[in-house]
C-alpha cells in the first residue's frame, strides 16, 4: 500500500459527563512532526499518544486537536453544592462591608462558579483510556484517507511511466538513422574543410562524434530507472525517499539525453521526458 503524507480525520466519543473530540491532519514533510493542541486538563495524555502516532506513522507534519466538552445537563445534580453557596454569601458579605458600592453577585455568576454543582473537575484516571481509544480510531480514518490519497498518487505516477516508456519506445528506433543522416552531413562538411586530409582523419573526427552523440546507454538507463519506480509503487511502504532519489537519477539521465541531441526528435522527446519527471517529482513529494 501506498501512502500519502496529506490525511484528515475527526472523531467524537461521548463520556460521562461530556463528549472528547479529537482532529487529526498532516500536510508533506521531510521527517515526522508531530505538534499537539490539547487542553490542559488532558495534557498528561499526549506521551502516550505520540507513542502511538509514532508507531504507525513514518513521515509528515502531523496536528492532532483534542479536547474536552463537558455537557451540563449530564453534569449537574439537583441541588446546589450547600457549603460552596454559604462561602460565596460570606465572602460577598465581606466584600461589601469594605466595598459597600461594589455590584453584588448575581445569580447566573452564581450557577457559573467552578464547583457550584459539586465537583466538576475531570477524572484523568477514568478519560485516559477513552482518549487513546478515540485517538485509535481517529487514527483507523486518518491512515485509511492517507492510503486512498496514496492510491491516487500512485496511479498518476504509473500514468506518468507508461507514458515515459511510449516516448522512448517510439524515438528509439529512429536514432540511428538520424544519427548516421547527420554523421554523414558531418562528413562531407569535413571533407570540405580539411581538403588534401586523407579519408582516415576524417573517419577518426566521425568516429569520435558518434561517441559523443551515442544515447543508447541513457535510454537504457532510463528504462532500467522506470522499471525501479514501478517495482517501489508495487512494493507499497515507504516509498517517498525511494522515489524522490529515482526522480534525480531520471533527470539527470534526461538531461544527459538532451545536452547529446543532435537531431530534433530527440531534443523534444528529452524535453518531454522533463516534464512528465517534473509532474511526477511533485506528486512524490506527497508520498510517505
Amino acid at each position: 500500500m501506498i501512502f500519502s503524507m496529506t490525511g484528515y480525520a475527526a472523531r467524537t466519543l461521548d463520556v460521562e459527563r461530556g463528549a472528547l473530540h479529537i482532529e487529526l491532519k498532516s500536510v508533506n514533510s521531510r521527517y515526522l512532526d508531530i505538534q499537539f493542541r490539547i487542553c490542559e486538563e488532558l495534557r498528561s495524555v499526549e506521551p502516550a499518544l505520540r507513542e502511538l502516532f509514532t508507531a504507525r506513522l513514518a513521515r509528515g507534519k502531523l496536528e492532532c486537536r483534542l479536547g474536552f466538552t463537558a455537557v451540563a445537563a449530564r453534569a449537574q445534580p439537583a441541588l446546589l453544592n450547600a457549603e460552596l453557596l454559604q462561602r460565596l454569601k460570606a465572602f460577598e458579605a465581606q466584600v461589601k462591608n469594605e466595598l459597600p458600592h461594589a455590584p453584588g453577585l448575581s445569580v447566573s455568576d452564581v450557577l457559573r462558579w467552578p464547583g457550584m454543582f459539586g465537583d466538576d473537575s475531570l477524572d484523568i484516571e477514568t478519560l485516559a483510556p477513552a482518549c487513546l481509544d478515540l485517538a485509535k480510531n481517529a487514527l483507523d480514518d486518518f491512515t485509511a484517507s492517507r492510503q486512498r490519497e496514496g492510491a491516487k498518487l500512485a496511479a498518476v505516477i504509473g500514468e506518468r511511466v507508461a507514458r515515459m516508456r511510449a516516448l522512448v519506445r517510439e524515438v528509439e528506433p529512429r536514432i540511428p538513422v538520424a544519427q548516421g543522416a547527420f554523421q554523414e552531413k558531418l562528413k562531407q562538411r569535413l571533407v570540405e574543410a580539411i581538403g588534401s586530409a586523407d579519408d582516415d582523419r576524417i573517419r577518426q573526427e566521425v568516429a569520435v562524434f558518434a561517441v559523443r552523440i551515442d544515447v543508447a546507454e541513457e535510454l537504457a538507463r532510463l528504462m532500467t530507472h522506470l522499471d525501479e519506480v514501478e517495482r517501489v509503487l508495487e512494493a507499497g511502504g515507504s516509498t517517498g525517499k525511494r522515489l524522490d532519489f529515482l526522480m534525480q537519477e531520471l533527470n539527470r539521465e534526461a538531461n544527459t539525453l538532451g545536452s547529446k541531441s543532435v537531431v530534433a526528435e530527440v531534443s523534444q522527446t528529452a524535453m518531454e521526458l522533463k516534464l512528465l519527471i517534473e509532474q511526477m517529482r511533485e506528486q512524490v513529494q506527497n508520498l510517505e
